[in-house]
Parts: C-alpha cells; sequence; structure tokens
C-alpha cells in the first residue's frame, strides 16, 4: 500500500497538537485557581485552603511537566516535517516563538520551582507574589501562541517579497482581526477545563469517602468559576464566530454543512454531510436558525460551500462543532446546577446531591474533549490553507518517503498513549489518597525532595 507522506504527516502533527493542547489548556486555569487558594489562605489563615493548594499544586507540577515535554516535540515537527512554514514566514513566527520564550516560559520557569518548593524558604507574600507571576507567564504564553496562530488563520501586517513573508506592522501582525475572540475564547475555555476537573475530582473524592474540608472548598470554587464562566464561554463564542463569519466563510459553510447559498438558512442539529453528494442525510433542521446565529438576522444571507472553489472537508468539522456545543451546553447546564447545590443551597458530606457528584465526576475531562473538537474546527477549518489564502498545507511539507513518517507517527502515538495512561493514573492515585484529618502536609526538604521524585 503506498502511504501518503502529506497525509501521514499532517496526521503526525494533528497527534502531537492533540496531545499537547490537554495539558496547557489545563495548567493556565488550573495556576489562577491556585493563586485563589493562595490569596484564601492569606486572607483568613483557613488551613483548609492551604491543604487545597498542596493537594493541587502537585497534579499543576504534573500536567505542566507534560505540557512543556510534549510542547519541545511539537516545535521540533515545524523543522522535521513543514520547514517550507519557516521558510516562508520565519520572519513573522519565528519572533513571534521567541517572545513566548523570552516573555512567558522564562518567566514561568523562573518562579516554578519557588512556587512548587519554596513555601518554607521565603516569606507568604513572596510565595503569594511567584504564584502570581506563574499563572501570568502562562497566560502570556497562551497570548503568543495565539497571536502566531491567529496570524495564520487571518493574516495581517505584512508584505511579501520572493515569496517570503516581512512584517509591514507588527502591532496588526500581533492584534489581528480573530486574535482578540481567539485568545478571549481560549482562556475562558481553559479556566471552565480546570474548573470542571477540579469539581470532578472532588467529586470522585467525595463518592469514596476521601473527602475532607477543602475537598467541599474546592468544589465550590468550581462551581462558581462554571456558572459564571460556561454562559460567558457562549457569549465569546458568538463574538468569534461572526468574525469567522467575515474572514473564513468557507470554514463556516463546513461547520453547519451548507452546501448552497440562501437566505434564512437552517441549523442542521445533526446529520450526516456528503461532500460527493453535496447534501447532508437524515438531517435533522431549525428554520432559518443559522442564518440568526450567524448574521442575527433570521432572513440573513449564509454562504454556502459552492461559493468557494476550495474549502476545508465537511463532515470532521461539521461534527467536531456540534461536539463543542454539546460539550458547552452541558457545562452551562452542570454549572448552574452545581452552583445551585453547593452555594445555594449550601450542600456538601452527606446532604450532597449523589447525583450531581456522579454527573460532576462524569465531566472531569469535559474540557478537553471540547477543546479538542474546538481546536480541530479550527485547525480543519482552515484546510487546505496553512496561513490562510496565501499559503497551501501540501506546499510546505518536507520531502520525506511514506514509511519513514508512518514508522515516527506509530512510534508518537504508542508513547503518547502511555503517557496519557500514566497520567491519568497517577492522577487516580493521589485522588485516592484519604484526606489528612489532624495536620496538614507542610514542605520540609524531605518531603520536598519526595515529591519531585514523584
Amino acid at each position: 500500500m503506498e502511504l501518503d507522506p502529506f497525509v501521514l504527516a499532517r496526521i503526525q502533527f494533528a497527534a502531537n497538537i492533540s496531545f499537547h493542547i490537554l495539558f496547557p489548556s489545563l495548567t493556565i486555569g488550573l495556576c489562577w485557581i491556585l493563586f485563589f487558594f493562595r490569596i484564601r489562605y492569606t486572607l483568613s489563615n483557613d488551613k483548609a485552603w492551604e491543604y487545597a493548594y498542596y493537594f493541587w499544586v502537585k497534579v499543576f507540577a504534573l500536567s505542566f511537566a507534560l505540557g512543556v515535554v510534549s510542547g519541545v516535540t511539537m516545535s521540533f515537527q515545524f523543522g522535521t516535517n513543514w520547514p517550507g512554514f519557516m521558510e516562508k514566514t520565519g520572519n513573522i513566527s519565528g519572533p513571534l516563538l521567541g517572545y513566548e520564550v523570552l516573555t512567558a516560559f522564562f518567566l514561568e520557569a523562573s518562579f516554578l520551582g519557588i512556587m512548587l518548593f519554596g513555601k518554607d524558604r521565603v516569606s507568604n507574600r513572596t510565595h503569594l507574589l511567584c504564584c502570581a507571576l506563574v499563572a501570568i507567564g502562562t497566560t502570556s504564553s497562551a497570548f503568543w501562541i495565539l497571536s502566531l496562530n491567529s496570524w495564520m488563520q487571518t493574516p495581517d501586517g505584512y508584505i511579501i517579497k520572493d515569496g517570503k513573508f516581512f512584517v509591514e506592522n507588527w502591532w496588526a501582525v500581533i492584534f489581528n482581526p480573530s486574535f482578540p475572540y481567539r485568545f478571549a475564547h481560549m482562556v475562558n475555555a481553559s479556566l471552565l477545563t480546570a474548573a470542571f476537573f477540579v469539581m470532578g475530582v472532588s467529586a470522585w473524592r467525595a463518592t469514596r469517602n476521601v473527602d475532607g474540608p477543602a475537598t467541599w472548598k474546592v468544589m465550590r470554587t468550581g462551581a462558581a468559576m462554571a456558572a459564571v464562566l460556561a454562559p460567558l464561554q457562549v457569549f465569546i463564542g458568538d463574538l468569534h464566530g461572526l468574525s469567522t463569519v467575515e474572514h473564513q466563510p468557507a470554514k463556516i459553510a463546513a461547520m453547519e454543512a451548507i452546501w448552497e447559498t440562501e437566505q434564512g438558512a437552517a441549523f442542521t442539529v445533526i446529520g450526516f454531510p456528503d461532500e460527493e453528494a453535496r447534501t447532508t442525510h437524515f438531517a435533522i433542521k431549525i428554520p432559518k436558525v443559522a442564518s440568526l446565529l450567524l448574521t442575527h438576522d433570521p432572513d440573513g444571507l449564509v454562504k454556502g460551500l459552492n461559493e468557494f472553489e476550495q474549502h476545508p472537508p465537511v463532515a470532521i468539522v461539521f461534527w467536531s462543532f456540534r461536539v463543542m456545543l454539546a460539550i458547552g451546553g452541558l457545562m452551562v447546564i452542570i454549572g448552574l446546577w452545581a452552583s445551585w447545590e453547593l452555594l445555594i443551597k449550601k450542600r456538601d458530606g452527606n446532604n450532597a446531591n449523589p447525583w450531581l457528584l456522579k454527573a460532576l465526576s462524569w465531566m472531569t475531562f469535559s474540557g478537553w474533549v471540547a477543546v479538542l473538537a474546538g481546536w480541530y474546527v479550527t485547525e480543519i477549518g482552515r484546510q487546505p490553507w496553512i496561513v490562510y489564502g496565501l499559503v497551501k498545507t501540501e506546499d510546505v511539507v518536507a520531502d520525506h518517503g511514506g514509511g519513514t513518517v508512518a514508522v515516527t507517527l506509530i512510534a508518537y502515538l504508542l508513547m503518547y498513549g502511555f503517557l496519557l495512561f500514566s497520567y491519568v493514573a497517577a492522577l487516580r492515585y493521589m485522588a485516592s489518597k484519604p484526606a489528612q484529618s489532624g495536620h496538614l502536609h507542610q514542605y520540609s526538604s524531605d518531603s520536598t525532595t519526595t515529591t519531585g521524585a514523584k
């Protein structure tokens, strides 16, 4: 069987970025939650908040480590599989990636050690400041990475000479048309991912009677975040969608499987897009809702795929978008339910709603599913372009044989499968430990070394 190296290279990069994005999408939000725990402990001197910090900072450290390692692997892909991309866009992409290292990664690396191991070696104020700086660093990292990705989606501020991109206006490059919406959408998604993650693990602990006072404080923190951020994500998503309608209408047409340009376009709740027949089989549609959502006018004009000579693959973009919508809807519902039970009724311990605890447990990794689905919509929906409308993906792939790419792809998949299994197993082990009843874990030099080794 002949292996297409271009398709395999795309799958390999997708596998790398799919694994990598799981961890930054969690640690960006989780770092701010840890900062909140430290603030609550500082203001109240309630040891439960300190215990919550000590438990979750271990999870943060594990997640951060996997994010860094997989990020380094992913960055190598630009040179090994996509050298043409750096050759053409290196004057723009190189500095943006460099700014991410200088302003974000160095900030994280400089203060992460103090955040993890320095509580008994520095003052509480210094430790609190280090937590804040690491949180700012993780968010700054997202800023630069999303600036580059958004520029690839909606390029601006450039000139092209001899087939290479040069910067004409750095402000326009960094704050390109889609960046504000993409950055807000991703950071809010990370906070939501972390909120459901901490709620899910805490609920799992509660159902197994290994919870303590800190467990319920953490769960209430997540519930408050979800109640606010899940509806907010809907609003940000709407703004992002309006921007995409303006700048990437082919992506929108694929997301909605709209084949012919029409006014008053219906929203397809579910169906099976068929590109050859140019129709959606067994479609369940709601009249005019697509136009209402995309143009804020029930009779608004929505461009169909017939308008575009080239467009992204429809089925995967269509289904990924609906998975994201479904998970987002569940987050809104369960977030409001959790806030009602935990914040309004103040149920915990023996009075807790067992159905809510089960629902939260099942939603532990829901943020990961939503982020991956949204990322597939974004990246696959950009095809066949790597720089939208200017550079095709197939024009920048490395000249490797199909067998070479296939072997490395299999190796990556096996390694990432093992790492993900190990991560979940380690998380389960940490969550299974009963809460300390008479004292809190303190970081002495010996316990710090042990924790770091684990």
